[in-house]
């Protein structure tokens, strides 16, 4: 099973920081309004429309927390995100797609140009965002010895290393208590084989098949570069290409200077202007020809999804 970003998020912070910063939900490039923080209960509401593998990650954050609280520790659980909203300006909404591209493109020079824009993917208030956590405030309360004392409660994620297939902590305890005995990597393992079975189903399905090819066919009339028409693909194709010929600095890729070493600031505003435009203009002839396509390939795609096989 997938981990609630907020836990995968932590598992980061636990193997990497000795001073654990407790953890929280990151803003994706493109934020959608949702509650993600607990009530005064100090438990999250499960959403009635929220499927099996959602309410089960609520379910976790609010297992950890209530074990946190055992220990003498507040932790403050965070709504897992919907992989439906998390794509819904990504191309699973033509309206909502079509209103973030009109300003921000594929979000490659956006960060640059709007750095207060929380929507920008980059920017700095987008960054604050992802590096906001609930919990930090009380974290930071803490003294050394009961900041070490709170990781050590919260627990770490498995490490292949050692031979620990299993979170420790509050968060091994949560994860058994939800999800039983199958080991994460026994349940990584499960999700990896469906996440394939479902690509093949959506690379082999005739409709989508069918409506990939006139995508295709309609990039190249406008002259864009195709590389793939497989379902699982194409959505994504001309935004990884536009990134990947991105000048350094732009779209999340350091600036290296001559030394090698990697720049902090490699673009201004001025700059990033003029290529924010073309963006804007390429991304746009990319939803317009993709969107038959997505409009088929999103509600399937939902239903059995594939590991980062969106069709953005």
């Amino acid at each position: 099973m997938t981990r609630s970003r907020t836990v995968r998020r932590l598992a980061a912070a636990v193997s990497l920081l000795p001073l654990l910063a407790a953890c929280g939900t990151g803003s994706d490039a493109h934020p959608a309004d949702r509650k993600t923080t607990a009530g005064s209960s100090g438990q999250l509401d499960i959403p009635a429309d929220a499927n099996a593998d959602l309410k089960k990650q609520y379910l976790v954050e609010n297992a950890i927390a209530a074990c946190m609280k055992k220990q003498g520790f507040t932790y403050t659980p965070v709504a897992p995100e919907d992989p439906a909203a998390s794509w819904a300006t990504d191309g699973a909404d033509y309206t909502l797609t079509k209103k973030y591209r009109q300003k921000y493109g594929f979000g490659i020079y956006s960060g640059i140009v709007y750095p207060h824009d929380a929507g920008a993917s980059g920017s700095t208030a987008a960054q604050r965002d992802s590096d906001g956590m609930p919990n930090a405030d009380y974290v930071d309360t803490l003294t050394p010895e009961q900041k070490s004392a709170y990781g050590k409660a919260l627990g770490a994620p498995p490490d292949p290393k050692t031979g620990r297939n299993d979170w420790t902590g509050c968060q091994g305890e949560a994860d058994k208590k939800v999800y039983g005995s199958a080991s994460v990597e026994e349940r990584s393992t499960a999700t990896e084989s469906r996440s394939q079975a479902n690509a093949q189903a959506l690379n082999g399905d005739p409709k989508l098949v069918a409506l990939a090819q006139s995508y295709a066919s309609c990039l190249k009339k406008e002259g864009i570069s195709v590389t793939t028409t497989q379902p699982t693909g194409i959505g994504e194709m001309v935004k990884l290409q536009a990134l990947g010929s991105a000048p350094a600095g732009a779209g999340g890729v350091p600036a290296v200077g001559g030394d090698g070493n990697t720049q902090k600031k490699s673009m201004s505003k001025e700059e990033a202007l003029p290529l924010l435009t073309k963006d804007i203009e390429l991304a746009m002839r990319d939803l317009e020809c993709g969107k038959q396509f997505r409009s088929a390939y999103f509600p399937k795609f939902l239903k059995a999804p594939t590991s980062g096989g969106g069709a953005g």
